[in-house]
């Protein structure tokens, strides 16, 4: 059991630079073995896209149950972004952290910075595309948006790229394996900081303590 509540995992990236890719890599378990770190399922308005399944991916709402979720205050935040409304639920998050479970969040800029602002111990994690001819390439292959709508998600790439100083950690997507890794010790770090093992750890002390003692006597 961990030490203190679990962490939060904040990741933000612009539509088509691999993030959910690299999460999906973490998360399961082929990098290295992270028992009690699980991800947020969001809710969101848009449709969804080839293969992703409710409730795994995210939670699909219609605009009406959305609304509601915002009227009872049932977010953590929401933004709309490109046309839909995404927002992280309080019931997905906060009992897991009071757990002890590490929260790995899928967000969009807005939202992220609205976390780093209300959880000022959340670790922030930015992730970029290469080169704006690599993120094109790679909104064209998925197939799901019209030329349109991959023109306005470009435009806004360049203003979400622009915000990552206020970041943590950028993890450049030039090579899936390498970013997955990068993604994965950032969290295996921050999970060996003092605070966090300091139960482990004094049981270890005790131990020594203990058996040092035994040596010792007749």
């Amino acid at each position: 059991m961990s030490d203190a509540s679990g962490e939060m995992f904040l990741l933000s990236a612009p539509s088509g630079a691999g993030k959910t890719t690299l999460i999906r890599a973490v998360l399961s378990g082929a990098l290295a073995r992270l028992d009690g770190l699980e991800f947020s399922v969001s809710h969101t308005t848009r449709k969804p896209r080839g293969g992703e399944v409710d409730g795994h991916d995210y939670h699909f709402v219609d605009a009406p149950t959305f609304q509601k979720m915002i009227v009872e205050d049932s977010f953590l935040e929401w933004a709309e972004v490109h046309g839909h409304y995404y927002g992280t639920s309080v019931a997905a998050v906060t009992p897991r952290l009071e757990a002890g479970i590490d929260m790995v969040i899928d967000l969009d800029v807005q939202g992220a910075e609205r976390l780093m602002s209300r959880f000022p111990g959340a670790h922030s994690i930015f992730i970029m595309p290469p080169t704006y001819e690599d993120l094109e390439r790679r909104l064209r292959g998925r197939s799901s948006d019209d030329p349109a709508e991959i023109a306005r998600r470009l435009a806004v790439s360049l203003w979400e790229i622009r915000r990552f100083d206020r970041y943590d950690y950028v993890i450049i997507n030039d090579d899936v394996e390498r970013a997955s890794w990068a993604l994965a010790a950032i969290v295996i770090e921050k999970r060996q900081r003092r605070e966090r093992v300091r139960g482990r750890a004094s049981q270890v002390l005790a131990h020594f303590q203990r058996a040092l003692e035994a040596r010792r006597e007749p």
